[in-house]
């Protein structure tokens, strides 16, 4: 049994969508949901147009300084240099 506490946003046709542990995957699975509303949460923030473009801007300024400076320039094998960061870590997402 694993419990997952989750707060979802319902898709336009009202269903909703809970990634389930690689453990529960491929089997079926039994659910127990409590619906409350999460009001209290606090909402994406709303942007004027001008505001939005703004911020589309200056982040496009940044990847392109960050591109320039090419951090990864020394990294000839991607594969290896992950594994080497990851050592004693396990990848899981749960």
């Amino acid at each position: 049994m694993s419990t997952i506490t989750a707060i979802l946003t319902a898709d336009e046709d009202g269903s909703l969508h809970l990634p389930l542990p690689s453990e529960f995957r491929h089997r079926r699975v039994k659910i127990t949901a409590t619906i409350e509303a999460a009001d209290e949460l606090p909402s994406r923030p709303q942007f004027s147009p001008q505001e939005e473009t703004e911020r589309r801007e200056k982040a496009l300024a940044a990847f392109r300084r960050l591109h320039e400076r090419n951090p990864y320039r020394e990294i000839t094998d991607p594969v290896a240099w992950q594994r080497e960061i990851r050592k004693g870590r396990p990848f899981s997402l749960f």
